[in-house]
């Protein structure tokens, strides 16, 4: 009887055990479950932010979970990055980020880059702009890049710090024009344009998005995009090889928006992170937005992305090396050169 009596107690806890692990197996399978952290390496009314908050509710409601963005500044987005990539490989924490980790290796600021996580979308590309105001006095391009040739260091730069995109594109100005500028470093592009509307700095380069509403309420003047044709709707804004067409050689070159997952996160889970991502992308308004933003759409994720961004990377680090701006050769760290 005893006998009999434990073999049912046995089977009974058996039963049990097989009915948990397979409520823990369903309950794991459910992605997501819970809302979702988006951490933007950028600080708030920039343009990583401005893309990354008027994508995200499109994609909330492909997943039916909230989103809950959170910017995280500092040093080039590294931190924002560093954070990320610390979290657990769940899908709950997603980078949104701009270019800059691309050059964090050339630049020493970080050992991570993009091939670090896995891209659940490559949003889209834009044109970098030289933006300044009527108080500063400076009126072109050429009139900017030859002063700051002839008294260098005068003219106040505003920058996101060290391979963020004014620092690039001065490296490129001091490469070719022998321009030199007093860098003043901010937390983001919203920062430094704050600081330029406040006359705290003289100048600054950042993305046509940030400014172009400024610039039609007449706070700001874009003296010139860099890049060798105007850009599409807003051609009265000239390129920066209409008068100087030595830049040619580095063009086409710009920043750019993506959202990441860490590269070890399960594929089910980045399938399913990717699939609403796309949809959100796709949505009438946010392409509408994209349009009048003059960001090229992009909506590439995968093997796509990923063939991007190294291309990216490649091109970028030799052009900021070559301009003197990098702090190592790409060659030290096994970045091949390629052609613009």
């Amino acid at each position: 009887m005893k006998k009999k009596r434990s073999i049912l107690v046995s089977l009974l806890l058996i039963s049990i055990l097989m009915i948990t692990g397979c409520s823990q197996g369903k309950t794991e399978e459910i992605f997501p479950s819970r809302d979702i952290n988006g951490i933007i390496q950028w600080g708030a009314g920039g343009g990583t932010d401005i893309i990354s908050r008027s994508l995200t509710p499109h994609v909330e409601a492909q997943l039916g979970k909230t989103i809950v963005l959170q910017n995280k500044t500092g040093a080039t987005g590294a931190i924002a990055a560093q954070y990320v990539y610390d979290q657990p490989a769940d899908g709950y924490t997603l980078l949104y980020g701009a270019e800059n980790p691309q050059l964090y290796e050339v630049m020493e600021i970080s050992e991570l880059s993009y091939d670090d996580f896995e891209p659940i979308i490559v949003i889209g590309r834009e044109t970098a702009v030289v933006v300044t105001t009527e108080s500063s006095g400076i009126d072109s391009l050429d009139q900017l890049l030859d002063n700051a040739s002839d008294s260098p260091g005068t003219i106040k730069l505003g920058t996101t710090g060290p391979g963020g995109l004014p620092y690039v594109v001065a490296a490129l100005f001091n490469a070719v024009d022998k321009a030199e500028f007093n860098q003043i470093p901010f937390d983001g592009d919203g920062p430094v344009v704050t600081a330029l509307l406040g006359g705290h700095v003289d100048v600054t380069v950042t993305k046509l998005s940030t400014v172009k509403e400024l610039a039609k309420a007449g706070e700001v003047k874009i003296l010139a995009s860099i890049s060798e044709e105007p850009i599409t709707g807003y051609e009265e804004i000239p390129a920066i090889t209409s008068t100087r067409p030595e830049y040619s050689k580095y063009l086409p070159w710009g920043p750019f928006y993506g959202v990441y997952a860490r590269k070890d996160t399960s594929p089910e889970i980045i399938e399913i992170l990717k699939n609403a991502y796309l949809e959100g992308f796709q949505n009438d308004e946010f392409q509408e937005f994209l349009s009048d933003s003059a960001i090229t759409p992009m909506g590439i994720s995968g093997d796509e992305a990923r063939d991007f961004l190294e291309n990216w990377k490649k091109v970028s680090s030799w052009l900021l090396y070559d301009a003197g701006g990098a702090k190592i050769s790409p060659e030290e760290i096994g970045i091949e050169r390629v052609n613009p």
